[in-house]
């Protein structure tokens, strides 16, 4: 298989999408509803527009599956890119109905606030799409030491692995971490709907 070929379950779950198979829609809401919707939740604090975010992602693969382009990277990045465009879209017209709310006379909110609000959003999805990423190992690891506060010895002795390995899956998932701050969670904003069916 060549370095560039999508892994084999995207490239069958796009073709049946594009062929209108309503099963394979399921199939993918199934694999994929919780990380959408928890990617929203985190970046809209939101139940209710977590909800629906969730219905429009979904609704936009649908309508628009041929948007999806292997080789910019596999189905669940693009499913998080398409959560990241309609959350922050949701954030952005909120913040400007409450604006609007709050000063009668018209205007805008403070573009340099709303995008501040847009990139600490984007920031704490993006750790959340890496820790949901992450292998097992890493993920057992960072949540020995952060929420049950184990430190390393004890993580290695929980883990049953050795110190120095406890460190490295430590330094690991740390590293990937460490990114959710620098690295955009999408690139350019996904196309609109563009068929109905």
């Amino acid at each position: 298989m060549a370095k560039d070929a999508p892994p084999r379950w995207d490239r069958r779950m796009q073709q049946r999408l594009v062929r209108g198979e309503a099963a394979a829609l399921g199939e993918l809401y199934d694999r994929f509803a919780s990380l959408v919707h928890s990617q929203a939740h985190r970046m809209l604090d939101d139940e209710d527009a977590a909800d629906l975010v969730t219905r429009e992602v979904f609704a936009q693969i649908w309508e628009n599956p041929e948007a999806y382009d292997p080789r910019q990277g596999s189905m669940r990045s693009w499913v998080a890119r398409l959560t990241h465009h309609h959350a922050v879209q949701r954030l952005r017209r909120a913040a400007t109905a409450s604006y609007a709310e709050e000063h009668s006379e018209g205007g805008a909110p403070d573009p340099e606030e709303l995008e501040r609000r847009v990139r600490s959003a984007t920031s704490a999805a993006r750790a959340d799409f890496i820790v949901s990423s992450m292998p097992a190992s890493l993920r057992q690891a960072l949540e020995l030491a952060y929420i049950q506060r184990r430190d390393y010895r004890q993580a290695a002795a929980d883990l049953g692995v050795t110190e120095d390995e406890a460190r490295r899956r430590l330094r690991l998932g740390l590293q990937l971490l460490s990114t959710a701050g620098t690295r955009p969670l999408d690139g350019p904003p996904p196309p609109g709907p563009g068929r109905a069916r």
